[in-house]
């Protein structure tokens, strides 16, 4: 294969022009706690402080401003769970085009209010990104409004792939780019931009299990779609590949690995305490590849967060998961007698092993209970599963038999 044979470098590099002045050249910031994983540098590339949130203003606006005035008369059309949204509606914006979004039922609001307040008209179609696309095509044939594909787009690859060419610029030694994946867009742009000149550099492409289709697709040797998908991290949640990007994944990245959401929901709680940045679950998957198998990654690496627009409500659920898969969240069952200050014992005895409660449910009624006893449920946060095992020793040890199902 040769560079020219799909998106090579020199369209990158226009892209870069076109970009002057509209996308913002996202830092990189160094992180401690990867570091000491991988032992040596890791970086963070910081697209969740991009405009609309996400790296995909990049590709949106370098499509749109490449259309003909007839084109751009007509309005443009797309599909998406809100990154993509919310860049072609602000790129729409400024090149004085009008956009409309066919969204999942479901999307989360903000990217919903955020697309909107960009200038799009939002349109409901379908409960995958997948489903919406199928819309989005069939009202461009309807309209005649261009269709600005998510990823399978030469121009939107090329934009994409402005991101490995800052991060070329600001990182010179990197050995090991990290990259997630939903149609490749992005991954593929990023090799293609890296791999010109830095033919060394290793490429990792990172999907959620549970939304995995560039691995099965390489194994059959084309763009297989996934019978199903479901995983927190909408922003990735693909189920084919496109003939493009497929291809330059094929050619170009190193490996594909997947992560799991307990993996995905441990990143963005890392990314939030440790690193003080806000990112969606989709933007976080390459720091939680990193974390998953730090052998995999020869340093110093860049992993790039891709988004950060994450609905609070969402945020909520995430970090509490986060936190019960880092063995910061401990439940469990007892019965004690009923009678009056055995509660407030119990608790003291939890103070006193400095575990926070959270939840107390007090059941004095149950067909297992004796008359004179009755159930505590508890749930408690924790400094992790020492800390647990020892609130746990400490328990069992003044005579609580606990129920940790």
């Amino acid at each position: 294969m040769t560079m020219s044979s799909y998106v090579g470098l020199d369209e990158i590099r226009a892209a870069r022009e076109l970009l002057d002045g509209v996308a913002r050249r996202t830092p990189v910031e160094g992180s401690r706690p990867l570091s000491d994983l991988v032992g040596g540098p890791v970086l963070l590339k910081c697209e969740n402080l991009q405009r609309t949130g996400s790296f995909k203003i990049r590709g949106a606006y370098v499509r749109i401003s490449r259309l003909s005035a007839d084109e751009r008369a007509r309005g443009v059309v797309a599909a998406s769970a809100g990154n993509h949204a919310q860049g072609v509606a602000l790129a729409a914006s400024l090149l004085g085009t009008s956009s409309t979004v066919f969204m999942p039922a479901g999307a989360p609001l903000p990217k919903v209010e955020a697309t909107r307040a960009y200038g799009a008209e939002i349109r409901f179609a379908g409960v995958t990104v997948d489903e919406s696309l199928a819309a989005a095509a069939r009202f461009s044939e309807e309209t005649g409004a261009v269709l600005i594909h998510p990823f399978d787009h030469v121009d939107v690859v090329a934009g994409q792939g402005t991101v490995g060419l800052e991060i070329l610029d600001q990182a010179p030694d990197v050995r090991t780019i990290v990259v997630s994946v939903g149609g490749g867009g992005l991954v593929s742009g990023v090799a293609s931009a890296v791999k010109a000149s830095r033919p060394d550099v290793r490429i990792v492409g990172v999907q959620a299990a549970g939304a995995a289709a560039y691995p099965g697709s390489l194994a059959a040797g084309r763009p297989t779609r996934l019978a199903s998908m479901a995983t927190i991290a909408d922003g990735i949640a693909v189920g084919c590949p496109g003939d493009l990007t497929y291809r330059m994944v094929r050619d170009l990245v190193d490996g594909v690995v997947t992560v799991s959401e307990e993996a995905l929901s441990q990143a963005l709680l890392l990314c939030l305490e440790r690193a003080k940045l806000v990112v969606e679950p989709a933007g976080a998957a390459a720091v939680a590849a990193v974390m998953d198998q730090p052998e995999l990654f020869e340093p110093p690496v860049v992993a790039i967060l891709s988004g950060g627009n994450i609905d609070p409500v969402l945020l909520l659920r995430v970090l509490r998961h986060g936190m019960a898969a880092a063995g910061r969240y401990l439940s469990f069952r007892l019965r004690i007698p009923d009678r009056p200050g055995e509660l407030a014992k119990l608790l003291g005895e939890l103070a006193a092993s400095e575990a926070n409660v959270l939840d107390v449910e007090h059941v004095r009624t149950g067909p297992k209970l004796h008359l004179d006893e009755v159930e505590v449920a508890v749930q408690l946060e924790t400094r992790g599963p020492d800390h647990c095992a020892a609130v746990l020793d400490r328990l069992r040890a003044v005579g609580y038999p606990l129920d940790l199902g």
